[in-house]
């Protein structure tokens, strides 16, 4: 039976409380037009109204200083459009994102919420992330998501490794490295920005995966205020909204939203309320802080893995156990936060301190009761100026991320604590420094070189115990060098190249006692959890036209140490260091007008437009013992995401869309048991010209297919392994928004 819980009050109320008060709330104009080559984003499907941003008013009561005229002579000055911040300090607009991952010599991506949140219900990462290449996504079950980019974390069965969250540049993860994605909230961010493999190096390049940074809006933003209801397939529904403003040196903006789902499969009702919200205070037109907050409140059941025959015969049908003993992941958080933002002549200094309180209730095989206390701090230098007449751009900064987990575990009795069994304090610590320097030998080309260094400790005290865990430290110190080059061949394309190295370390949750620690026995492999390093060659372009934007990279990765789960019993993994394995592919994006003035011929004709993201994965063993060479299970070796849309210059948009993995995958390293292929159909129509109202229909999976969306991984598989996660079936969702 489906226990279905109200929607708490206290957070619920916030939701409404924001919705009503959204009419007192000023509108400021959008960002400016786009002048520079950006990576490559997936063209939202409306026309968007672009008008330039109104600088904030100062009240007549308040006096400040004109902004300094610089006068520096050009031979040393900086380059304007790389330092340039406005019309908030802290937070870059999205052109202003853009030109500054530019900079990074290999994979970056920029998604503007205009890509997908007001064309598709946006619930999970997956519709924020679902055409950026490289990336797969594939929702389990609520908001839980298998993530891997080049193939990080394929062998975490159970929350997230390999890539790092950010939320406004404070950490989601914890301290210890796993990360859940029960904390996005889609509707709140005005842009991500995705940084894959060792090109995260600022924000602590110790992931193969790299970090994805969740950027939510100020009150100096254009159309601070919304509302949007979105109602669809498995009992969904989501109220959203957001209000802000900006007065003389002030700026404030909070956005909330409450959602519930049924869910497809049996034991998968889920809800959950967030709110995230951020206050600015200009002291002078070159330095600004601005106050984060953001709190969450989730209730998720879980349906669990079942075998292939389940998954595919009876979808929804839940794994028998998790009912039994009603299985949940339920977190309650916390996070609080600061940024300051100075701007010299030719210097841009960014730094802040975070602290986060999370607490994980989480009823699986025992029942876990986990308290998450992380807290650190973060600066960033930025400083661009000539030297001997040649450009040069040079980043150095330092984060910190350190905590404590209390973490207990009781019996799980029905879905109730039962007695103790572990008692645990767990204290990570990770300090990393880095620099990088950009030298341009010629005005379009640059010369880039920087490293990476991290301190990492993992602590482990045991108070009681019946689970076998013992007490343990291992300390990690990690360099990770990086060299590489752009080339702006014009202003809309570039190619780039690169080589560097990551450096991931494990977390806690590798691994079952006592096999992560070394205390008694460290020179035996079974007693010692070493770091994943991966060096990386990679080489691409991208670039955008106004009726054709492309990106294109290859890379290789030889790793040591591979974290890998031999063994699963109820979602646990013993994770050993592999030897040396292989990730190998080619990341492929288009957008493209195939079709222009089809029945409408102007200057703003109507387009028949193209987007499309393919990845090619070749993940594989490099002559190990066992496994030889061998496949790595977890991913498919084809994923292709595609879409044709028709876009009317009024706004109105319409076409169909394609998912496709054409070929199975392994789910256990010695590739005797696959997944089965799968092809997608969907819908979605909608109109969204860039003004104040705009509204879509999607739907997904036309044909009903039934599939495998995501797999869990073990050493050796046979028929009876529970591993499969099956996908939804057919479903229809609608939505309505209103800004201004």
């Amino acid at each position: 039976m489906v226990r279905h819980r109200s929607i708490p009050g206290g957070l619920a109320r916030s939701v409404v409380a924001s919705a009503a008060i959204l009419a007192a709330a000023p509108a400021f104009a959008q960002d400016s037009p786009q002048t520079t080559l950006p990576p490559v984003t997936v063209e939202p499907p409306r026309q968007q109204r672009v008008t330039a941003p109104r600088a904030p008013q100062r009240s007549a009561a308040r006096t400040t200083r004109a902004p300094r005229v610089r006068t520096t002579p050009p031979a040393t000055a900086p380059v304007a459009s790389d330092l340039a911040r406005g019309p908030a300090l802290t937070v870059l607009t999205v052109q202003q994102a853009i030109r500054d991952i530019q900079q990074t010599p290999g994979g970056v991506a920029l998604v503007p919420a205009e890509a997908y949140k007001n064309s598709t219900v946006a619930n999970t990462i997956k519709d924020i992330l679902d055409y950026v290449p490289g990336v797969f996504a594939q929702p389990k079950w609520g908001d839980d998501t298998r993530l891997s980019i080049r193939g990080s974390g394929l062998s975490r069965n159970f929350h997230l490794r390999g890539v790092q969250l950010y939320m406004d540049g404070i950490p989601i993860n914890t301290s210890d490295g796993y990360g859940d994605f029960q904390e996005i909230d889609p509707t709140a961010y005005k842009y991500v920005a995705v940084y894959k493999g060792a090109n995260a190096l600022q924000f602590g390049a110790n992931a193969l995966g790299g970090a994805i940074n969740f950027v939510t809006p100020t009150g100096r933003d254009p159309f601070p205020n919304g509302v949007s209801a979105d109602l669809g397939g498995f009992g969904f529904r989501r109220l959203q909204g957001n209000v802000g403003g900006a007065n003389g040196p002030w700026d404030g903006f909070i956005t909330a939203s409450t959602q519930a789902a049924e869910g497809f499969r049996d034991h998968s009702f889920g809800q959950a309320t967030r709110i995230s919200g951020n206050v600015g205070y200009q002291f002078s037109p070159d330095f600004e802080t601005r106050f984060y907050l953001n709190a969450n409140e989730v209730r998720q059941r879980i349906p669990g893995s079942v075998t292939k025959t389940s998954a595919l015969t009876s979808p929804e049908a839940a794994a028998p156990i998790n009912v039994i003993n009603d299985w949940q992941r339920n977190i309650d958080t916390v996070r609080i936060a600061n940024k300051s933002t100075i701007r010299l002549d030719n210097t841009i200094i960014d730094f802040g301190a975070f602290g986060v309180d999370r607490h994980l209730m989480h009823p699986i095989f025992q029942w876990l009761d986990y308290r998450f206390k992380d807290y650190g701090g973060f600066a960033k230098v930025t400083d661009e100026r000539m030297i001997g007449g040649f450009r040069n751009r040079f980043v150095a900064g330092f984060n910190i991320l350190n905590g404590t987990i209390d973490a207990r575990q009781f019996a799980n009795i029905g879905g109730f604590k039962g007695a103790p069994t572990s008692s645990l304090l767990q204290s990570p610590e990770n300090y990393s420094a880095y620099a990088e320097n950009s030298f341009y030998v010629v005005p379009n080309v640059a010369l880039i070189a920087g490293t990476q260094y991290l301190f990492a400790v993992r602590d482990q005290r045991v108070n009681f115990s019946t689970n076998g865990d013992v007490n343990g430290r291992s300390t990690f110190s990690l360099w990770s060098p990086k060299v590489g080059a752009i080339w702006d061949v014009d202003p809309t394309w570039q190619v780039f190249g690169n080589i560097s190295r990551s450096a991931e370390v494990p977390s806690f949750g590798e691994s079952v006692a006592p096999n992560f620690f070394n205390p008694t026995f460290p020179n035996i492999p079974f007693f010692l959890i070493k770091p994943q390093i991966a060096t990386t060659y990679e080489i691409g372009t991208r670039g955008r036209r106004p009726d054709f934007t492309w990106e294109l990279a290859g890379y290789r990765a030889n790793i040591r140490d591979e974290l890998q789960c031999q063994y699963s019993s109820f979602g646990n993994c013993n994770v050993t260091n592999l030897d040396r394995t292989i990730h190998q592919g080619i990341e492929a994006g288009v957008g493209a007008a195939v079709f222009r003035n089809v029945f409408v011929a102007a200057s703003a004709p109507d387009k028949i437009w193209l987007n499309l993201a393919y990845t090619f994965n070749d993940f594989r063993f490099d002559n190990d013992r066992t496994f030889g060479n061998n496949q790595l299970p977890g991913a498919p070796r084809h994923y292709l995401r595609a879409e044709l849309l028709y876009k009317h210059p009024t706004g109105f948009y319409a076409g169909p869309n394609l998912e496709w993995v054409p070929e199975s995958y392994y789910v256990d390293s010695a590739n005797t048991l696959k997944t089965e292929p799968y092809a997608l159909l969907g819908f979605k129509a909608g109109v969204d010209n860039g003004g104040t109202f705009s509204f879509y229909l999607e739907a997904r999976n036309l044909t009903n297919k039934t599939y495998i969306a995501s797999a869990s991984v073990i050493d050796r598989a046979n028929p009876a392994s529970p591993l499969f996660e099956p996908g939804t079936g057919r479903a229809i969702y609608v939505g309505a928004k209103a800004r201004w």
